[in-house]
């Protein structure tokens, strides 16, 4: 007795609504289901299904062990596909998720690199600040950024998010360089209308960044692009500006103000057969950004 295809027999049955159904996408008779659900049951010492002439159901027992066979069975299938993703190359399809500044500015150009290793994977990058359901979203990796709550979900940590504090040399020259956060008050500041956010200093003052000082825009890049026109003072994410900073087209100030480093990590849903495509994806990240 062959128990994994009698399992498979008895699910099918009940997808399917009858035996018939079930034997055409078998491809057995309608006989040869009978006698597999009828091996069942001798082997269970109980009815798993109540038939008639017209339609079958699933006694109380019978909803019990068709539950666990079907968790028995994908797991069956998981476990194979695991064994064939170690023996080919990645393939297939990944959603990730990312707020925008850090996956417009990093992740992006990381997933480039990534697909040039494994050109068989086909990747979707789903850019936005709002919390994304891994599941209803159908996403397959996110990228999140602060305070996780208890989500159920594997959480890899990555480098710590930072904010700095950023001008350029020609704004400098002709305002002067901010020593104190009191000195915010005589410079211009570029707001992102947004963010609003508050934080303690090193010292145990709240800081806040000015939401009105001349200049505003809802994106970041558009943000730095007015700082590196001299327009002010900007506060944005590290991952926005890293390259201007390297540069010297930025030059950064007010360091000690700053806000405290926010954590980062990799999110994705538990599953004792990873796929393949997804473990190599969390491998390269981690190794680049962990």
């Amino acid at each position: 007795m062959d128990k994994l295809r009698c399992m498979e027999v008895l699910v099918c049955v009940v997808e399917t609504g009858n035996f018939t159904l079930a034997g055409n996408k078998l491809g057995i008779t309608t006989v040869m289901v009978g006698r597999q659900i009828r091996q069942l049951e001798e082997l269970l010492g109980t009815r798993l299904l109540q038939r008639n002439t017209r339609k079958q159901s699933l006694t109380d027992a019978g909803l019990l062990f068709y539950r666990s066979a079907k968790e028995i069975l994908d797991n069956v299938a998981r476990a194979q596909e695991a064994v064939r993703d170690v023996q080919t190359e990645p393939s297939g399809r990944l959603r990730v998720a990312a707020p925008v500044s850090m996956g417009g500015s990093m992740i992006a150009p990381l997933l480039a690199r990534y697909q040039q290793r494994h050109p068989q994977v086909e990747l979707e990058l789903v850019l936005g600040n709002a919390l994304v359901n891994l599941i209803d979203d159908g996403i397959d990796l996110a990228v999140r950024i602060g305070v996780l709550p208890d989500s159920g979900l594997v959480a890899r940590p990555l480098r710590p998010y930072r904010n700095r504090i950023c001008a350029s040399p020609a704004y400098l020259a002709r305002a002067g360089v901010p020593m104190a956060w009191e000195d915010l008050r005589q410079h211009r500041c570029l707001v992102h209308p947004a963010w609003n956010a508050s934080w303690l200093a090193s010292d145990g003052s709240v800081l806040a960044w000015p939401e009105r000082q001349g200049f505003s825009a809802n994106d970041g890049y558009a943000l730095r692009a007015a700082a590196l026109a001299g327009a002010g003072l900007i506060l944005q994410p590290e991952v926005l500006l890293l390259d201007a900073l390297r540069s010297g087209e930025l030059v950064e100030v007010l360091d000690q103000y700053a806000p405290p480093p926010l954590p980062a990590h990799l999110l994705y849903l538990q599953d004792p057969y990873p796929r393949r495509r997804l473990a190599s994806l969390v491998d390269f990240l981690l190794a680049e950004l962990g």
